[in-house]
């Protein structure tokens, strides 16, 4: 059994420990209101992009945009994005996995050429002699739509050049403060069909330029903008599963607190009687 000395540093450390993890738990809580806020505010704006790219398309032949060029799959780049840092539960945990999983088994017959967004799933997958061609460091830090821009340009300039014959998105869609799912999604080439619906109603359109320069003005618009909310996304779902860590990390702290208190003041009891039992002892060898 621990002395009481052992016991009492043992509750001074873990109470400093739950004082970091509440204080992160507010930090994430804060930022994950923040960036819930970017995403509800861009998932918009890339519907009704997605709709008149749709709309654009159904106007014309789009098979001649290089983005839109769909060709014999033989090589495949997977954009891997996870955060820099841990302490957020099974946020990369989850998308790791599904990349491997990727890899392994949906382009297991195709040569695979791999971006990582994120110490975590760069290191992940170089851990299982992975290659990264181009890693992507700290984008989370100060995140920016400049940064999706350089992201996208790389991989359209892969997809153009003939390097890879497609292009997927590997992230956590944000659900909810509780709830983030992995998800693939093709980026390039992109795909022309979709719900008819979407490009039906409304009756008849007058583009402005004509159409196929405006979608030449769209596709690289449209692309740039996946890649950023699929940065949005994963920040605010890093940002949730922070948040959710550090609470239940706080809360168990707070347990063992407890049965630990409680141990000392067993231990400080059994003390206090031994030395009772002496002074007593001792009283009555000298009467």
């Amino acid at each position: 059994m621990a002395n009481l000395r052992q016991l009492r540093t043992r509750v001074s450390s873990i109470r400093n420990i739950q004082r970091v993890t509440n204080a992160m738990q507010l930090v994430a809580a804060a930022r994950m209101r923040r960036a819930q806020e970017a995403i509800l505010s861009a998932r918009p704006y890339a519907e009704k992009l997605d709709g008149i790219l749709k709309r654009v398309v159904s106007t014309i032949d789009g098979s001649g945009n290089p983005l839109m060029a769909e060709r014999p799959v033989e090589r495949v780049g997977l954009c891997v994005i996870t955060s820099d840092r841990g302490l957020c539960g099974g946020f990369n945990g989850g998308i790791n996995r599904r990349a491997f999983k990727e890899i392994q088994e949906t382009y297991a017959d195709q040569d695979v050429v791999v971006d990582a967004v994120g110490r975590k799933g760069r290191n992940y997958l170089r851990n299982r002699d992975q290659a990264i061609a181009q890693d992507y460091i700290d984008v989370f830090r100060e995140l920016n739509f400049q940064s999706a821009v350089g992201i996208a340009r790389t991989l359209q300039n892969r997809f153009t050049s003939g390097e890879v014959d497609r292009v997927v998105l590997i992230y956590n869609e944000f659900v909810s403060a509780a709830h983030q799912v992995p998800v693939a999604r093709q980026l390039l080439p992109i795909v022309s069909g979709g719900d008819e619906s979407a490009v039906s109603d409304g009756g008849e359109f007058i583009f402005e330029p004509e159409a196929d320069r405006l979608l030449n003005i769209l596709v690289p618009r449209h692309v740039n903008f996946q890649v950023w909310r699929a940065l949005l996304e994963s920040n605010a779902g890093e940002q949730a599963a922070r948040m959710q860590a550090m609470d239940n990390a706080t809360k168990n702290a707070g347990d063992l607190l407890e049965d630990l208190t409680r141990e000392v003041n067993k231990v400080r009891q059994a003390s206090i009687t031994l030395e009772l039992m002496d002074i007593i002892g001792g009283s009555e060898a000298v009467n």
